[in-house]
């Protein structure tokens, strides 16, 4: 559906550039913001890769197991559907940790197991479980301590004090992460009665 959304919206710009005469606009953005995007991937790579690559040592010395335990506690609140021990929770857990981190590219391997976890135990394989739903939202809106990506973006692009955000950040996350948990704890008790 945000394909179609997409080529929609490139579609109407095209369009509407050659009804206004200003073709040549689409040809040198076209042109200047592809090279653009490339040199922006190739820049965020090396931060990807690294942060990566520490979230998968973490993972494989038993860090983010460490983490998952601690924060046990919150988390059998949050999916009680789900057993004390369920694989899920450790990639929640890790998710969690990466997205605190800023690491939105690292969390994504986490969250993606943790909702293939999630749906080896969903009897409507077409249907999203509560506890799916609420990693969702948990995913979504996730409090963001040190927004490690947006620092190096800042940096990046010559920003006097790339680090200014950060306060912001974890307002603005966390205020989006408790409203988010609190609608779905409302949503899901008015289900239930």
């Amino acid at each position: 559906m945000v394909n179609v959304i997409w080529a929609g919206l490139i579609f109407i710009a095209i369009i509407y550039s050659f009804l206004t005469g200003e073709i040549d606009t689409i040809n040198n953005g076209i042109l200047t913001h592809a090279t653009s995007g490339i040199n922006l991937i190739m820049e965020m790579m090396p931060l990807i890769v690294l942060w990566t690559g520490i979230m998968k040592i973490a993972e494989k010395s038993g860090l983010l197991h460490v983490f998952a335990r601690m924060l046990n506690p919150i988390l059998r609140r949050l999916f009680p559907s789900l057993p004390k021990n369920h694989k899920a929770l450790g990639y929640i857990a890790s998710n969690i940790g990466a997205n605190m981190l800023g690491l939105g590219s690292a969390a994504t391997p986490f969250g993606l197991k943790a909702m293939e976890e999630l749906q080896k135990d969903n009897p409507k394989k077409d249907t999203a479980t509560e506890a799916m739903i609420t990693f969702l939202v948990l995913n979504t809106g996730g409090v963001t301590l040190i927004p490690t990506t947006v620092i190096a973006l800042r940096i990046m692009h010559g920003s006097v004090n790339p680090t200014e955000i950060i306060i912001t950040s974890i307002l603005a996350t966390s205020v989006s992460s408790i409203s988010g948990l609190l609608l779905d704890y409302f949503i899901r008790r008015r289900k239930r009665y």
